[in-house]
C-alpha cells in the first residue's frame, strides 16, 4: 500500500462548502473577467434555484459538478440569477435561477377579479397583474391553484388562459 494513501478517506467523497455571503454579480468587476477564465479552465459551478427559493436564507444546493452547497445568509443578504458566491484561483460558484412559470387567469367581472384577488392574497400567492388578468406564480403543478378556484372556475367567474414563462 502506497504511504500517500490512508484507508479512511474517501477520494470520490462529495465536496461540501459554505457559503455565508453574497460577493457580488457575476456581471460586475472584477468577477466578470476572473469567471470567464475559470469558465474557459471547467472550473466554473452553476446552483440551480427555483425562483420560489430565493427568498430563503438557509438552504442546500448541489451545484453542476457535484458540490454540495450549504447556504446561510444574513438577514441583508439576497440571492438573484448571477450572484456569485464563490470566487477564488480554481473555482466560481454562481447561482441561475430556475424560469419561473406564470398561471395566467381571466375573471369575468370586476367583482369577481375582487374574488380571485381575495383568494391569492390570503393563500400568500406571488402574483403579478397585466391588465384585468392575474398571473400567479407556479410554486407546484397548476392544478395546485386551479383546485384552490374550483367554485370560481366552474362557476365560469374565473378562466384560465395558460402557463407561461
Amino acid at each position: 500500500m502506497p504511504h500517500d494513501h490512508h484507508p479512511d478517506v474517501r477520494h470520490d467523497a462529495p465536496r461540501v462548502r459554505h457559503v455565508n455571503q453574497v460577493l457580488g454579480s457575476r456581471m460586475a468587476f472584477p468577477f466578470n473577467d476572473v469567471l470567464h477564465r475559470l469558465e474557459h479552465e471547467g472550473s466554473l459551478e452553476y446552483l440551480r434555484i427555483p425562483t420560489a427559493d430565493l427568498s430563503r436564507r438557509r438552504l442546500r444546493v448541489v451545484g453542476t459538478k457535484g458540490t454540495e452547497y450549504l447556504i446561510a445568509l444574513p438577514r441583508e443578504s439576497v440571492l438573484y440569477d448571477g450572484a456569485v458566491v464563490v470566487i477564488e484561483d480554481t473555482l466560481g460558484a454562481v447561482v441561475r435561477v430556475d424560469e419561473q412559470l406564470w398561471l395566467r387567469l381571466a375573471p369575468a367581472t370586476t367583482a369577481d377579479a375582487l374574488e380571485l384577488g381575495y383568494h391569492a392574497g390570503n393563500l400568500h400567492w406571488r402574483v403579478r397583474f397585466d391588465g384585468a388578468q392575474l398571473l400567479v406564480a407556479l410554486e407546484g403543478p397548476a392544478s395546485a391553484v386551479t383546485a384552490r378556484l374550483k367554485p370560481l372556475l366552474d362557476a365560469g367567474r374565473v378562466e384560465v388562459l395558460g402557463e407561461e414563462a
